[in-house]
Parts: structure tokens; C-alpha cells; sequence
């Protein structure tokens, strides 16, 4: 019995010691996997990337704190270069009444600050958003002959800011901006509009800080899908050039500029063919009998108020220039064709009016003219006036009769009979062919077109179409 008791507390003994045995082995293997370094490598750790430390604050890894970042980079010393591209996102609208366009643009700016540099193993840079901006210094880049501006906002404001190890920054931000555009109006709506976008330091001259094309022409890039509806964008290239101020020195300004050519179908459809139009109505009065008054001046009228309705609304829409615009020759000379077929009819009125009364005027002086006389006329021939009338086809009738006082034996017969009767009076006339002739004859040739107003309708129906085509073929030959 004491025996199997000792054999049974050595064999736990045993089977306890090589249990633990077995556990410090597999811990030492374990352990030495990762421990034991390979023969001939360096026993050195590798150094922390402190960009990507979470214990580190941006203002402790750029030393924010330890500069006066009031002060520009390198500060007395030469002006420090500051590159601009832009990329041009829209070309929101063009406004002619106050002369100004409306751009939306990403600037970016790149210059060093030395200041702002730190340790980087992997030379990745850091990207920050607008909150650091204000902690650092930053070029003070304006739009010179800007009328408003801003920098969006949605959904937090629009500004990238990233540094680079070496000190190297790309300040980006998006604008809205509507600046001021000189345009030319003299040859609207045929014309093409110049504009540019300048960019200019409001506080640092040239000797402080110059700006520049970081690229030159290929600083500038545009969106392929930009379009406008009156316009069709031809160009956009960029330039520099020194900025004079008397009172502050000089300053590098940078300029965006851009050729806008004006779309021609809209006007044509609004403004050239109704003006077109009304003048070509206005002659349908030379077609209409000049005996219809309401007719004719009704259409003289309304082509000439359409015209005066078509320069209104053409001028309400563009600023008040002081000089002519093409438009504005092609819609007063029709203006003025449309008012002349009005006077036109205006004259033929009048002249109709005097040709009546001169014909008047003839009757009665023929009337006046005539003499109780016996005539060497037939008797079939003799005309008989009873109550002193008579029609102007008998008296010219008479023409070719001579003046001899010829009286047969009936006829004064008949004059005896009718003088007892003194309200029927039998006269007979013996009219002068040389003087009746003569003065017709005067009369026709002195007042030949005059008297015969229809000549003058024919020959407006000539020379009204012809001095407007003609005008059509100088005018879209100067302005095109």
C-alpha cells in the first residue's frame, strides 16, 4: 500500500514536470520568430513617418506657431514668384445693358514658404481645407474691375490648401466673379465682343511679390461644353503685363481675355425680317385705287407704328449709347421708306385734289367764254343749250369749226320764235379752234405727270423695291 502510493506521486511528479516543460519550449519558439534577427542586418529601427502620426497637431508639424506668417515669405529679400492657372467651369451670361459678364473659375496659386516645411520619409504632401488658410500667409489676389464676387460655400467653403515637404503650396479656391467688359456696340448686332478677367496683388508691388502664368498659355483651360445662346466663344488666351498706380508703384497683372462673336439668326428672326416685312407691305398701296382714302392711309399707318414698335423694343434691351448702332441705320432707313409711301400717297391725294378744281376751273371759264353768235354750222350740227348748260364733249365738238357768221334762213326763223320765250334760249357757239387747242396743249405738257397721278404710283412701284434692295446689298456688305 505505501508503495503504490509513492509509485502514484512520482508518476504525477513526472507527468507535471514534463507538461511545463513542453509550454516554456513552444513560448521560447513563439517568441524567437519575430526576435532573432538574420546574420549582417542592422539592429537599427526604422524612423516614425510623423505625417502620420495621431498624436502630432498641424500646427506642431508646420510650426505655425514658431513664425509671423504676417509677413511674406522671405521678407526683405526678393520678391518671392507666385504661379496662377486657372480653369475656366462656366460663362454663366453676358449682359450688353450693363456691359459686364458673369464667370465661374477654379484659381490656383503655387509659390514656397520655407516656413511651413517638414519631415516626410514617404514625401507625400498634406491637403487641409479652408480652416488653416487663415493661419498662414496666403497671396492677396484680386479681380481688378470687378463688380461682385464670392467664394462658394456649399456645402462648407470651396478652398484646398496643400503643402508639400519642401515648403512647396497649392492654394486652390472657387470663385464666382462679374467683372466689368467695354464693349463696342457700333456694329450690333454683327459685332464681336472682346473681354478680359484681370488678376492683380492689391498689396504687394512687383518688388514684393511677382506674379505670373505658372504655364503660360497653357495655364488657362476651359471646359469643352461651355456655350452661351447669343454668343459663340472664339478664343481664350492669356497675357500679363505691368500695372502703373501713381500714388503706389507698379503692380504684374495678369489677364484672362476672351473673343464672344454674336450669334446673327435671332436678330434676323426678330428684328431684320419684321422690319423687312412691314417696308415690303407698305408698297401694296401703290397697287390700291388712289379714290380709297381708308385704305391707304390705314396701311401707311400701321406699318409705320410696327416700325416704331420694332426700334422700341430693339433699344429697350441694349445701354444708351451715344453712338449709331447698325441696327439701328437698318431700322430707321426702313423707318423711312415706310414713311415716304405715306407721303407718297399723301401727294397723290393732293395732286388728285388740284387737278379736280383745275378741271373745274376749265369748265367754267369755257362756260364763261361763250358768245350768242350764228356759226357756220349745219343744222344738224348746231347745239342747242337750254337753260345755259352744256357738256364738255359738245364743246369739243365744235373744234375745226370757223367763225363766220353764216346764219341760214330757218335758223333765224327759229331765233325769232325762241326770243319771245325768254326761259328757253337757243344759242349757237362758234368756239375758236386755235385757242382751244393751243391751251390744252400747254396745259398737257406743263402738268403731264402731275395731272395723271397714276404715273406717279407706277414709278414708286419701281423705285421704292429698287432703292431698298440696293441698300440691302450695301448694308450686308459693309457689316458682314
Amino acid at each position: 500500500m505505501p508503495y503504490l502510493t509513492k509509485s502514484l506521486i512520482l508518476f504525477l511528479c513526472f507527468a507535471i514536470t514534463g507538461e511545463c516543460y513542453k509550454h516554456g519550449h513552444r513560448v521560447r519558439r513563439w517568441a524567437g520568430t519575430g526576435e532573432t534577427p538574420k546574420h549582417g542586418t542592422s539592429l537599427s529601427k526604422k524612423p516614425p513617418d510623423v505625417t502620420k502620426s495621431r498624436k502630432m497637431k498641424t500646427e506642431h508639424l508646420l510650426k505655425v506657431d514658431d513664425h509671423d506668417f504676417t509677413m511674406r515669405p522671405a521678407f526683405g529679400g526678393p520678391a518671392i514668384p507666385v504661379g496662377v492657372d486657372v480653369q475656366v467651369e462656366s460663362l454663366d451670361s453676358i449682359s450688353e445693358v450693363d456691359m459686364d459678364f458673369t464667370m465661374t473659375l477654379y484659381l490656383r496659386h503655387y509659390w514656397k514658404d520655407e516656413r511651413l516645411s517638414f519631415t516626410s520619409s514617404t514625401n507625400k504632401s498634406m491637403t487641409f481645407d479652408g480652416r488653416l488658410v487663415k493661419k498662414i500667409w496666403v497671396p492677396d489676389v484680386f479681380f481688378v474691375h470687378s463688380k461682385r464676387s464670392f467664394i462658394h460655400d456649399t456645402t462648407t467653403d470651396n478652398i484646398m490648401l496643400r503643402v508639400f515637404p519642401d515648403g512647396h503650396v497649392l492654394y486652390s479656391l472657387r470663385v464666382t466673379v462679374t467683372a466689368a467688359c467695354n464693349m463696342d456696340f457700333s456694329r450690333f448686332p454683327l459685332d464681336s465682343q472682346t473681354c478680359s478677367l484681370e488678376l492683380e496683388s492689391y498689396a504687394y508691388t512687383d518688388e514684393d511679390l511677382m506674379l505670373y502664368w505658372k504655364s503660360g498659355d497653357e495655364s488657362l483651360s476651359i471646359d469643352d461644353r461651355i456655350s452661351l445662346s447669343q454668343f459663340l466663344i472664339q478664343k481664350f488666351h492669356t497675357t500679363s503685363r505691368l500695372a502703373f498706380y501713381s500714388s503706389t508703384g507698379w503692380y504684374n497683372r495678369l489677364y484672362i481675355n476672351f473673343t464672344l462673336r454674336r450669334h446673327i439668326f435671332f436678330f434676323l428672326l426678330q428684328t431684320y425680317f419684321p422690319a423687312t416685312l412691314m417696308v415690303m407691305l407698305s408698297w401694296v398701296s401703290f397697287w390700291i385705287d388712289r379714290r380709297a382714302v381708308p385704305a391707304r392711309v390705314s396701311l401707311g399707318i400701321t406699318t409705320v407704328l410696327t416700325m416704331s414698335t420694332i426700334i422700341t423694343g430693339v433699344n429697350a434691351s441694349m445701354p444708351r449709347v451715344s453712338y449709331i448702332k447698325a441696327v439701328d441705320i437698318y431700322l430707321w432707313v426702313s423707318f423711312v421708306f415706310v414713311f415716304l409711301s405715306v407721303l407718297e400717297y399723301a401727294a397723290v391725294n393732293y395732286l388728285s385734289t388740284v387737278q379736280d378744281r383745275r378741271e373745274r376751273k376749265m369748265r367754267e371759264r369755257v362756260r364763261s367764254q361763250s358768245l350768242p353768235c350764228t356759226c357756220g354750222i349745219s343744222q344738224t350740227r348746231t347745239m342747242t343749250m337750254l337753260d345755259g348748260t352744256y357738256s364738255e364733249a359738245d364743246t369739243n365738238s365744235l373744234a375745226g369749226y370757223t367763225e363766220e357768221p353764216i346764219v341760214p334762213e330757218e335758223v333765224q326763223a327759229d331765233m325769232h320764235e325762241v326770243s319771245d320765250k325768254p326761259d328757253h334760249m337757243v344759242v349757237h357757239l362758234s368756239v375758236s379752234s386755235e385757242s382751244t387747242t393751243t391751251k390744252k396743249k400747254k396745259s398737257l405738257r406743263t402738268l403731264n405727270i402731275i395731272q395723271n397721278t397714276h404715273a406717279i404710283d407706277k414709278y414708286s412701284r419701281m423705285i421704292f423695291p429698287g432703292s431698298y434692295i440696293f441698300f440691302n446689298l450695301i448694308y450686308w456688305s459693309v457689316y458682314c
